[in-house]
């Protein structure tokens, strides 16, 4: 699947100042960056980096006092791979690939430790795999309204399912959370949704699942519904939203706008009962 996506994002500086953007499609297995433009308005000195552990892209701008506007547009070839769900699993600690451990422990805002009673109480006594992921989505589409302005940059997974209500973001938290009480080693994703009303970036959640005939992979969820599970391109994965922030401003920075976009170049299914896996 094919799709073209873009930002443009509005800042006043009162001094000349340093943001950090992670706006950029990574480039992976199952995700292709096509070609790619990005332009600040009035031209500003720009470092890349990319992490070559998260695949996640920075773009440092030091920018000169006044207006700085961000423009980014890309085309994206996507490839997800479509599982049969009755076939995955969990996997035991003792086979977990090392490198995925760090998605097994508290975070900033997945407080998996003070939610483990809950976890188990709701989701202990099932068995375990891909359909017990789901039910913690169901759960939260459930139990959580989703509701915009309910949160802000210091709630957490804690804080939505006591004050059930939030966004993408803590929809995402409480996932991981959850999962990571089970067991199950989680991370935070965010990108570009096709279908999403109103534009804006995303946050979604990955588990590491597998069975006994491979040594697992990453599989999506998305407790929010808000958008098809084929129609997402990612720009970055962490721990929690605290690894994947799209911008971190050092100084005096006010934020004016965003505008996101994104057009699919064919048809994208709505919804698919089948389990989407991440290369």
């Amino acid at each position: 699947m094919r799709f073209q996506i873009g930002c443009r994002l509005s800042y006043e500086l009162s001094m000349p100042g340093t943001l950090v953007f992670n706006i950029q499609a990574i480039n992976c297995a199952d995700q292709r960056v096509l070609e790619e433009r990005f332009e600040t308005t009035p031209g500003a000195t720009c470092d890349e980096w990319d992490d070559p552990a998260t695949r996640n892209r920075f773009v440092r701008v030091n920018a000169p006092a006044g207006l700085l506007e961000i423009s980014y547009a890309a085309n994206v070839e996507t490839s997800p791979i479509l599982l049969a769900p009755e076939r995955i699993g969990e996997i035991p600690s003792s086979r977990l690939p090392l490198d995925v451990f760090p998605f097994l422990y508290p975070s900033r805002y997945c407080q998996s430790d003070r939610l483990e009673r809950l976890a188990i109480a709701e989701f202990g006594w099932m068995t375990p795999g891909f359909s017990r992921i789901g039910a913690i989505c169901n759960y939260i589409h459930e139990k959580i309204a989703y509701e915009r302005g309910s949160s802000g940059a210091q709630t957490s997974a804690f804080d939505t399912v006591t004050e059930r209500a939030g966004v993408c973001r803590d929809f995402a938290h409480l996932g991981i959370a959850f999962c990571r009480a089970l067991g199950i080693p989680a991370r935070f994703v965010s990108g570009y949704a096709y279908g999403l009303n109103p534009p804006d970036f995303h946050a979604c959640f990955e588990a590491f699942l597998g069975n006994d005939a491979d040594s697992g992979c990453w599989y999506f969820f998305d407790a929010t519904r808000l958008a098809p599970q084929t129609g997402s391109v990612r720009i970055g994965s962490g721990r929690d939203a605290a690894d994947v922030s799209f911008a971190t401003l050092f100084g005096p920075v006010q934020f004016n706008s965003m505008e996101i976009t994104m057009q699919a170049c064919e048809a994208i299914p709505q919804y698919t009962t089948q389990a989407v896996a991440l290369a």
